[in-house]
């Protein structure tokens, strides 16, 4: 019987195709270029941005910090406890949940536990199946 896998256990990454920056106020703002061909017909024709810029709040922001490719979910998830308290709670649903949003706007990924992270691991990696 195969070991099913724990979410807790996954190391995000930032993902290197969207910068990102933190304000002098602390918050992170990711800038999400718009690609292909219908992001092209949107801009061309609809005149939308190239270029989006997503200000995350004080929660998010402290925990796309800490996404480094080292620190599993689960060990931010405690830092993220420390940091916020009863603020946090429900802590481990809502930071599955943030980081499912993070992983479909590919703004992360998931590295390979005890080794380098793999960037082009893509929407088709086995550790994204059936969480919820």
């Amino acid at each position: 019987m195969a070991r099913k896998k724990n979410f807790l256990d996954y190391i995000p990454a930032v993902s290197s195709r969207n910068t990102w920056e933190v304000g002098k106020n602390g918050m992170v703002t990711i800038h999400m270029v718009h690609r292909g061909f219908y992001a092209w017909i949107a801009q061309t024709f609809f005149h939308r941005p190239r270029i989006s810029h997503i200000d995350l709040d004080r929660m998010g922001s402290f925990i796309f910090r800490q996404i480094d490719g080292k620190q599993s979910v689960g060990e931010i998830a405690e830092l993220v406890k420390k940091e916020f308290g009863e603020e946090a709670e429900p802590l481990y649903g809502r930071l599955v949940k943030y980081m499912q949003i993070l992983r479909n706007n590919e703004f992360i990924y998931y590295a390979k536990k005890g080794g380098k992270p793999k960037e082009e691991a893509g929407k088709g990696d086995e550790q994204d199946g059936n969480i919820k």
